[in-house]
Parts: structure tokens; sequence; C-alpha cells
């Protein structure tokens, strides 16, 4: 408003300004200097005047002054004693004279003779002026024209002692100084007078300056009209215009003003206060003297648009001018604006934060949520319970699980979380479970198909205030999922038609995820049975290591973390941990690849780095398999330790490709972790790998474990291994699977971001007197006495009714070594879970078994040994071969051998 009173004066003063030269601001300039230069004239002439009259006094007071100081002088009435009193008083006079500034000192006697005068030639004349008053005592001053000229004079009396007048003493001035010192205050007066003209003129300049720009040069016609043409506007503006001064007075008002605003017609100078018309709120605003902009008020039926802004911004009056809009209508339309754009703002917040994760409950937890309380005071989401499996849902609305409750309270009578819901097929959620359209019941308390659900139940939930429903299937893909209900209660209006339709947009953008999320959940399922099954479900019994152990998946699904532990001919004992880069069924199937190549490649007797080569062969064909047939997941490789324990010889033979170094665990508490040559990741090829070998003591823990155990994003992996040393460190006796779980405990105290694989094996050794060993010379004759060294420890042992299998199986493989092998021949027999016979030679020739023909005469030697043992086998060593069989030991022996009969009973 006020912009448009801005924009119409400029229109309106355009072609008035400049044309009359006689402008308000110009008379006004004229009359004002006239009165200026009458004042200062009367100022200098009034000036003039005084100083005249102002300067002859000065020079009578100071005449009168010389004369009476001269008469009084000591020494003047001597003088005039003396024969001759002019040569005394002549130089007193002149010395008087010049010293006081006036033009003549005279001293006379009582007939008016003079004794002195400045001219020397006027002395002993009689002096000119009248002496009478003074001869009477009396001071007398005039005005004389003297020998000096036009003079002003002033005349004393000398007394004596006895007060008698003996002489005169007249001083004064020529009247010509007298006048011009008179001019020279003339010309200060002048000065002065022409300096406040000058003053007096510019003040008036500027004054008639701000006028001229204050009526922009308007003759008094011109604003008469300009006037008229701002009331014309004022009143005729459909926009209410009121200015209320400081004090709360209204000054003005506009007749668009009066009309929104029904003001009485003496409204104008009366306080806003007084006005009954006006609401409490109008009032206070208008009374505060604040800005507004904008701001809604009510003036009866309206909805008025309220500007308000202070007068004084520009030097102005103190108070403030109002503009008022009826926006009614325009309010009504905002509010659908409005009600439009939070609908938007719901449905992006809902694409936002619906679906986050791959998690059904939390999806639909997310839905429910969103809604609350911008759409719907309660919200309840209803899923067929085998999608929480993973699996297809039923074509019915019954086995319905309610998974999701948000409102506004806590105290409200729906279902709870968790509850199995059959709904009846009358209800609204079966007749939307079952056609796929949503449901819309404006009034619950009427809704009679509704309350046969659960009639009590639903009497509490009007009672309660719920009186409005919403069923939205949840669909996707064809399929529908579940059911979201959406409940609304005495704080607000019914659902209408246009909310049912948000309704089914804010479901259909949650439905994906939790089909998605369903998927997912099948997916997993598939992917953790399948790893589940690939790894080891038991142990396998074995006496060399106590062995614990755990597994926990990732977060985000499975991945390719193993691990083994097999057991070896010679009582030794394989532990394996590995992993596959990766996730998902991809990862675990090649992790099953991996163990099962692990456990064919053991069953060799490989050593670990030789093992580990024709791993790192299979990766790398794995690897180019993946890429000829463009498969997206190609595995880039994987890492793995393998280590070989001996309980007989307590060494430990170990080498890793690519994997973390194991941790050992001394039995004084200690925590070491070995140093082991770290070999390149399986699949990259090229690069040989290293065996290391401990000896460890009986007691100590090996501690083997994959990356996801110690890795984290938050930390570094220094941080992490010192973790897992302080875990470990100071429990050397704590049992294996306590130490996993204290591990567990303190490095991952939630649910791990990758796949952990944990193995803590325990060492122990077999004792001496359960290993026998003999040197066998290479000469047939030896056979007879080392089958009769064996018979008798079978015997020490307790196992004589294996004698005779042991004889024949011990006979011809030391046979075939004396005749087939090299030197040195070496026999050990082990007393473990099974009797072990173990025959070492220098040759690396590897023996195999044949069925012989009748016409053969050798060949049945082996054929023999695999018949009267369990098993039996080959394995190499850097001096040559060992040729093994086991034989089982009878069913009364039942306890551990490898530990003695005390230490197997305490640790039951």
């Amino acid at each position: 408003m006020g912009d448009q009173f801005a924009r119409l004066r400029r229109i309106s003063l355009r072609p008035l300004a400049g044309k009359s030269p006689r402008s308000v601001a110009g008379q006004v300039f004229i009359l004002q200097a006239a009165l200026v230069v009458l004042l200062v004239v009367f100022a200098v002439f009034a000036l003039v005047l005084q100083s005249q009259r102002d300067t002859n006094a000065e020079a009578k007071r100071r005449s009168v002054a010389v004369a009476q100081t001269f008469a009084h002088s000591p020494g003047i009435l001597a003088a005039l004693q003396t024969p001759a009193p002019s040569k005394v008083l002549q130089p007193l006079t002149e010395a008087g004279r010049r010293s006081a500034g006036v033009d003549f000192v005279v001293v006379m006697d009582t007939h008016g003779i003079r004794y002195t005068h400045p001219l020397p030639d006027r002395i002993g004349k009689r002096f000119v002026g009248t002496i009478g008053p003074s001869l009477a005592g009396k001071v007398y001053t005039e005005s004389v024209h003297g020998p000096l000229g036009e003079e002003v004079q002033a005349t004393v009396p000398i007394k004596n002692d006895d007060g008698k007048v003996v002489a005169l003493v007249s001083a004064g001035l020529k009247v010509k100084n007298v006048t011009n010192q008179v001019d020279r205050q003339i010309r200060i007066i002048l000065t002065a007078g022409a300096g406040a003209l000058g003053a007096a003129t510019g003040v008036t300049a500027l004054v008639g300056r701000r006028l001229r720009r204050q009526t922009h040069s308007l003759a008094p016609d011109e604003m008469t009209r300009m006037y008229d043409h701002h009331d014309a506007v004022l009143h005729s503006v459909r926009e209410g215009v009121l200015i209320v001064g400081d004090d709360g007075m209204l000054l003005l008002a506009n007749d668009e003003a009066r009309r929104l605003l029904d003001l009485p017609p003496d409204a104008e100078g009366r306080h806003v206060a007084e006005l009954s018309t006006l609401e409490p709120e109008t009032v206070a605003l208008l009374t505060s003297g604040r800005e507004a902009t904008d701001e809604v008020h009510f003036a009866g039926p309206r909805l008025l648009a309220v500007n308000q802004r202070p007068t004084d911004r520009c030097g102005g009056p103190k108070g403030t001018v109002v503009t008022l809009r009826d926006s009614t209508e325009l309010q009504a339309v905002s509010g659908r604006a409005q009600v439009a754009r939070d609908r938007l703002k719901l449905l992006y917040d809902a694409g936002l934060g619906i679906g986050t994760t791959l998690d059904v409950v939390r999806t639909a937890d997310e839905l429910a949520r969103v809604a609350v309380p911008r759409f719907a005071d309660f919200v309840t989401v209803d899923l067929a319970d085998a999608v929480l499996h993973g699996e297809e849902p039923a074509t019915t609305a019954t086995g319905m699980r309610r998974i999701a409750v948000c409102g506004i309270r806590d105290d409200h009578p729906l279902y709870e979380k968790d509850r199995l819901i059959d709904f009846l097929p009358s209800t609204p959620q079966a007749r939307g479970y079952g056609t796929g359209h949503s449901e819309l019941v404006a009034d619950l308390s009427t809704a009679t198909d509704w309350h046969a659900q659960d009639p009590e139940r639903t009497e509490e939930i009007v009672d309660y205030g719920i009186h409005s429903l919403i069923t939205a299937p949840i669909h996707a893909r064809g399929v529908v999922l579940g059911l979201a209900n959406f409940w609304r209660s005495k704080e607000h209006g019914p659902f209408d038609e246009e909310e049912l339709s948000l309704a089914e947009e804010l479901v259909a953008r949650a439905a994906v995820s939790i089909d998605n999320a369903r998927r997912y959940t099948r997916e997993h399922a598939l992917a953790v049975t399948l790893q589940r099954s690939l790894l080891p479900r038991a142990l396998p019994e074995q006496s060399a290591l106590d062995v614990g152990y755990r597994y926990l998946p990732a977060q985000s699904g499975v991945s390719g973390d193993w691990f083994d532990v097999i057991p070896l001919p010679g009582s030794r004992v394989a532990l394996v941990v590995g992993d596959v880069v990766g996730h998902g069924l991809h990862a675990a199937a090649t992790m099953g690849r991996l163990r099962t190549a692990v456990h064919n490649f053991s069953t060799l007797d490989m050593p670990p780095d030789e093992l580990l080569c024709h791993l790192d062969d299979l990766v790398g064909r794995i690897d180019q398999d993946e890429a000829s047939t463009g498969a997206a997941a190609a595995v880039v490789g994987a890492t793995c330790l393998y280590a070989i324990y001996d309980p007989v010889t307590r060494r430990c033979a170990m080498a890793r490709a690519g994997h973390l170094a194991p941790a050992l665990v001394l039995p004084d508490g200690s925590v070491t972790f070995a140093d082991l040559p770290a070999g390149p990741p399986l699949g990259l090829g090229g690069m040989p790998f290293q065996t290391a070998e401990l000896d460890l003591t009986e007691g100590a823990q090996l501690v083997l474990y994959t990356d996801g155990l110690i890795e984290d994003r938050a930390r570094d992996l220094d941080v992490g291994m010192e973790l897992l040393r302080e875990a470990l460190a100071g429990h050397p006796d704590r049992p294996p699977d306590e130490s996993c779980q204290a591990v567990l405990d303190e490095l991952l105290p939630g649910r791990p971001q990758d796949d952990v694989a944990l193995l803590i094996a325990r060492t122990r050794a077999l004792p001496p007197d359960r290993v026998a060993g003999w040197d066998v010379p290479p000469d047939p004759a030896a056979v007879a006495r080392v089958r009769l060294a064996a018979s008798d420890k079978l015997d020490e042992w307790g196992l004589t009714e294996l004698g005779f299998g042991l004889e024949l199986a011990l006979s011809e493989l030391v046979t075939n070594a004396i005749r087939y092998g090299g030197e040195p021949i070496h026999v050990r027999l082990i007393r473990d879970r099974t009797l072990i016979c173990e025959v070492a030679d220098g040759s690396s020739t590897s023996p195999h078994l044949r069925y012989a023909a009748t016409t053969d005469e050798g060949g049945r030697g082996l054929f023999l040994v695999s018949q009267l043992t369990e098993r039996w086998g080959t394995r190499y060593t850097p001096q040559g071969k060992v040729i093994w069989a086991e034989l089982a030991l009878p069913p009364a022996v039942t306890e551990d051998p490898g530990r003695a009969p005390a230490e197997a009973d305490v640790n039951r």
C-alpha cells in the first residue's frame, strides 16, 4: 500500500513540479529574507545610538576620574604654594595626561588662570569653560570649544586641609577622538550585522530548500489539487488504511478500513481501545507500535491480513500506518494448498524413512511411525505370518500377525503387538485383503460388520474415542502381504475419500520395501542354511588338542569364513581357518568348495605349504571359470591358515596365505603372535608359500581367527590385535570354549559387521610310555626281532589280542621296506584312540595295493595289511616316506589315551 501511494505521488507531481516560480518555498524565502534585513538594520541603528551614548558617557567618566585623581594626588598643594607653580605642575600634568589617555590636564587658580596646558603658550591665560560650579566645590562636566578644538572636559576643585577651594583641575578629550572611537565601534557593529544577515539568510535558504524538497516546489493551488487527488485515491482503493498516533489515537481511516473494521463515523480522533468493533488482538497490535507483516486477524466473519509500519523512519511524527486486506477467500485457498503441501511432505518423508533396512518388522514399524500423528492417531500393521519367514502369504486374512503398533497414546484398546489374528470375512480387513482394495469406515460406531470381529473389544475401541478407520492392503508384485490400518480418534475428524488415496499412496511406498525385506529374509535364510551346512557341525574325536570354536555370521548376511579340525595319521591334527572374499551365496558356495578341497588334500598328508599351493591353483581356476562365464560376482581371492600339530613331538607346522598370524597363549599366561611368513592370498599365483615349525609346550593355546574379529571401521588393526592380546592374557587355565566367549564379549559386544570364525586349541602331549620305536637294519632276519619286540610292547599295554594282526601287518611292511626301500628304516608304535603302526624308510617310492593272480608269487602283502587293519596309507617326509596302518583297540579300552586316568577323571 505504501508503494502504491509513493508511485501515485510521483505520477501526480511530475506535471506540477517546476510550473510556478512563486512556489510556497520561494514565497516563504522572500518573506524570511526581508524580515532578516529589517531586523539587522534596526539592530545596527540601535547599536549606533547605544554606542554613541556609551562613548560620551565613557569620555566624561574618564575625564572626571583623571581630574579627581590629579586633584587629590600628593604634592599638588605644595606645588601651588611655590613661587612658580607652573614649573612644578607642567611636567606632572603632561605625564599624567599621557598615562591616562586624555588630551589635556589643566591646573588653574580660582580665577581661571592656567598653571599648566598641553600647549605651553596657553599657560597664564584664562581657562575656557565654566568654573563657577567647581569653585562651589562641585565636579562639573561640559563640552566647549577650547584651544584644542571641540572638547569634552571635567572640572574638579582642589581643596586644602580646611576644605577651602584653592585651585581647579580640568581634564578632557577632544570631541574628534571620541568620534573616532564611535566610528570604530560602528564598523564593528556593521560587520557583525552583516555576518548576522548572512547567517540568517543562509539559515533561511536552508529552511526554504527543505521546504522546497518537502513541497516539491509546489504552489499553494497545486498543493491543494494534489491533496484532493490523494484524498480521492485514499478513499477509493480496495485496501484499508489506518494512521495511528504514538498515543494510540486513530488519526485517519479510509473508507475501506471503515468497512472492513465496521468503524463508527466518529472513529477518527478516538483511542483505538475505545472502538468496540475491534478484536482485542487487533487493538493490541495497533497500540503496540511494532512492525507486522501479513498477520492474520479476525474482524467479525472476515480474516484480515494486517501490515503495520512506524511513520517516524524518515523523521516524521511518531505513530504507525496500518494497511488491511480481506484475505478470507485467499486463506481458504491457502489452507487447501497447505494441506496439499503437508501431504506431499508426508509422502516425501515416507520415501526417505521407510525401507532403511531389509528387515520386515523394522520396515512395518517405520510405516507406522511416519504416519503418526501427521495422518492418523493410531496405526497398526498386520502381515501374513508366512511373510515374516520369507514365504508366500495365504490367500485369506487368517493367520495375520500384528507386527507394528504406534499411536499418540499407549493405553489404547487395539490388539497388541505380536498377536495372531484371524479376521472374519465380513470385516473391512478381510474384504480389503481379499480384493486388494482399500476400505474406508467413516464411523466405526455404526459399522456392524466390523463389530462382529470382537464385540467386546470393538466396544472398548469406540468408547475410547476411535471413530474412523482406513484399511489399506499391502500388496507388491501382485501379492497381498498384509494390511495397514489407520485409526483416528476424537482429536481429529473422520477420514475422507481424499485421505483414502493418500493412505493408499503411503502404503504403496512401504509395500515394495516390505516385499524386498521378505525376499531378502528368504534368501538370507537359504544362505545361512547353506553356510551352516558347509561348516562342521561337530568336531571330530582326537587326542592331540582341546578345541573350542565360535562362528558368527555378519549383520548383512552370510560370508565365506570357515574353520575346520581334521584328524591326521599318527595322532596328528590339522587346524584350518579361511576367509573367502565377498558375501552372499556365491562366497558361501566357494567356501564349501575350498573346505572340501582342504579335506581332500589333507588325506594326502601334505605339508602346509604344499597344501596351500594346491588351494591357490584351485582358487585361480575358480576365478577363470567365473570370468569365462561372465559371472558378475567372480571370486577374486581368499585367505587361509593351515597348521598341523603332532602330540608326539609337540611340534606344530604352519603356513598362511594372506591370513592373519595366529596368537599363542603360553602356560604362564603371556600372549604372543607367531612369527609366521606371510604368503600372498589364494588366487594370485606366482609366489611360493613357506612352512614354519614351532615347538609348543603342553597346555599352550593356539588361537586362529578371521579378520572380522579384530578389524573394524572405528579402530585400526593394531588396536584390534592388542584387544585380542588383552582378552587372552592372564588366563592360561581357562577352557578353550570359555576363552572363545570371553574374546567375543571383549572385541564384539554387538553384532559384527563381518563374519567371524574363531578357533582356540589347547595342546596335549602323548605320554612317552605310549610310544615305542625301533631302528631296523636292512636284513630280512631283523623282521623276526621286530615282531617279537612289538609283541612284548603289546603285552605291556594290555593289547595282547591285537598281536596276531599287528605281527602280520608289521612283517609285511618291514619286509617291503627292507626289500624295496632304503635306509634308515624305523618302526614306531603309538597307542592312541587306535593302535598305530608306522614304518619309515629313506625311499620315496610309494607302494600300491593290487590284486595278485593265482599264479603270481608276490603282490599279496598290502592286501593282507588292508584286510587286517582299519586303514592304512603313505605320507612323505623330507627323509623319505612313512607307511602307516591303524588297528582298532578292543572295546574294553575306553579311557582317553591322550590323558592319564586321573586327569581324565578330573576333566569329566
